[in-house]
């Protein structure tokens, strides 16, 4: 994606709209999520998910691709081809064959879903309910060709009425919902819209068994995740099988991809240096995070980015920040995946 791109997207997405103001406005959903209001039912999280992908979802596509979502690496190899290779494990996990239809529980832009679509011959179904991202997601379905096999659906993951139950012969979910306000409600609503034997796959983020929310310094890089990535909580990996069976799952299996068997690249090390990782982009890294900043505020001033660009930037920052804590230290993971079945 190049800079030209980023500013003429990022200025349709923005529409004019005080991004400063909505920055600061964001900054401030965990207070308004513990708040009375909250406890009256006058916050939704949903919309807070939602201003969260609408406020970056251009520079998430500037800096990690298509793929919205982490993978795990090997010594040497290229961001793009790690999530390639998880996606086509993915596509084997589910076993798909041509005539399927499958939902994709929280689509983001669509590069997995383009890709299932393309390599396995199946309709797939995208489910998003942020409208700068499907609008993205349309363009780009169509720009592939890939527009009679690919659809998306604005809507809610935790009310789907737009379905009627037992639609779709497989389901997949990456890294959406760990934004559920309630987990077993959001794979209750996916279980109801899958096929009786159909299978389903998951990625979550979770804390890991070396989370102690006793340590103060662990306590502070989950509040910083949460409050970064709009995650009500970040469930420990059992509470997510718990979630599944509640809802009526049978797990297959279930593992943290980012811990493998032999050689292997944190999952993190994208965010933290370009050693080992192929072809790794500057703007990932820090020393390339703090240039960009600079660069978008000057930028901003010749009104080739919007006004408050830097302010999104920064609040990514953070976000990679204590993404890479949670790596270094061990206790939080975001390729906690699973594969369950709606039991016949």
């Amino acid at each position: 994606m190049k800079f030209s791109d980023l500013s003429r997207d990022l200025k349709t997405a923005y529409r004019g709209s005080n991004v400063a103001r909505r920055v600061e406005r964001f900054d401030g959903w965990t207070d308004r999520a513990l708040s009375r209001n909250a406890a009256r039912g006058e916050y939704s999280h949903a919309e807070t998910v939602q201003e969260y992908y609408n406020l970056c979802n251009e520079f998430m596509v500037f800096g990690w691709g298509e793929s919205l979502h982490f993978a795990p690496l090997k010594p040497g190899e290229s961001l793009s081809d790690a999530k390639i290779g998880h996606q086509r494990s993915i596509i084997a996990k589910l076993e798909l064959k041509e005539g399927m239809t499958v939902i994709d529980v929280g689509c983001g832009i669509g590069g997995p879903m383009r890709r299932v679509a393309r390599e396995a011959g199946v309709r797939v179904v995208g489910v998003n309910n942020s409208e700068i991202q499907l609008q993205k997601a349309r363009s780009l379905n169509g720009e592939a060709g890939l527009d009679h096999l690919v659809d998306c659906v604005a809507s809610d993951f935790m009310d789907m009425s737009v379905f009627e139950d037992c639609t779709f012969d497989r389901g997949y979910a990456i890294e959406s919902t760990c934004h559920a306000p309630d987990k077993a409600g959001a794979f209750a609503e996916i279980f109801r819209v899958l096929k009786p034997g159909s299978l389903f796959w998951g990625q979550e983020m979770c804390m890991t068994d070396k989370f102690n929310p006793n340590d103060s310094r662990h306590a502070a890089i989950k509040k910083d995740l949460m409050h970064g990535v709009a995650l009500r909580d970040i469930a420990a990996m059992d509470e997510v099988n718990r979630a599944l069976e509640l809802a009526g799952f049978h797990v297959i299996e279930s593992a943290d991809l980012g811990i493998r068997e032999g050689p292997s690249t944190p999952w993190y090390r994208p965010m933290e240096s370009r050693d080992g990782i192929l072809g790794n982009a500057l703007h990932r890294i820090p020393l390339g995070r703090k240039v960009f900043i600079g660069v978008a505020k000057v930028a901003e001033a010749l009104n080739a980015l919007p006004k408050g660009s830097a302010d999104v930037i920064r609040l990514m920052d953070r976000t990679a920040k204590a993404y890479v804590a949670g790596g270094r230290t061990g206790i939080f993971t975001p390729l906690y995946c699973f594969l369950a079945r709606k039991p016949d």
